[in-house]
């Protein structure tokens, strides 16, 4: 089960690129809460033509986690983070493979912690070019440099060692 948050939606949301998402081997997981915070425009339509367009899953029997969720979380609200996080402890009772696609600092540092696989919007560009002969670094360093235009704040070392892992 590949979770993916609202931060990797948006950034790839922006620049039409959901469907890189689909490299990833398992099942694809876009809860309803976190899609519900993707609002703004061009992201929000490039999600819901993903949503349409791929198969992916949008809600999970997570209801009897959730309250561990917001304790691990320190929040008594039912947010989307709560959601992800009730996700990732469910994936770890069945024993499942769980990965979390975010930037969130502290999402990441939960799920590293719930024994998950945690990767990034560019993880997912750098997937996408090791696994998928059709998209070549070329267009991966094309899709890095895009994203950072439309508001992922990277430094010039982070962009520089994106397109690094990108070229091998």
């Amino acid at each position: 089960m590949i979770l993916v948050d609202a931060t990797t939606l948006y950034e790839l949301g922006q620049v039409g690129e959901l469907d890189l998402l689909d490299s990833f081997e398992g099942t694809v997981v876009v809860l309803d809460a976190v899609a519900d915070e993707v609002t703004v425009e061009p992201a929000a339509a490039n999600l819901a033509r993903f949503l349409d367009e791929y198969d992916v899953t949008t809600a999970l029997d997570i209801d009897t986690f959730e309250a561990d969720a917001m304790t691990l979380l320190d929040t008594d609200e039912r947010t989307s983070d709560v959601m992800l996080v009730a996700a990732l402890l469910a994936g770890r009772e069945r024993e499942e493979d769980v990965a979390l696609v975010s930037g969130d600092k502290r999402l990441r540092a939960i799920a590293d912690g719930l024994g998950a696989t945690v990767t990034s919007t560019f993880g997912v560009v750098v997937r996408a070019t090791t696994d998928d002969k059709y998209f070549s670094t070329t267009q991966a360093k094309r899709v890095i440099r895009r994203t950072d235009h439309h508001g992922v704040q990277m430094t010039g070392t982070l962009r520089e060692r994106a397109i690094g892992e990108v070229s091998g």
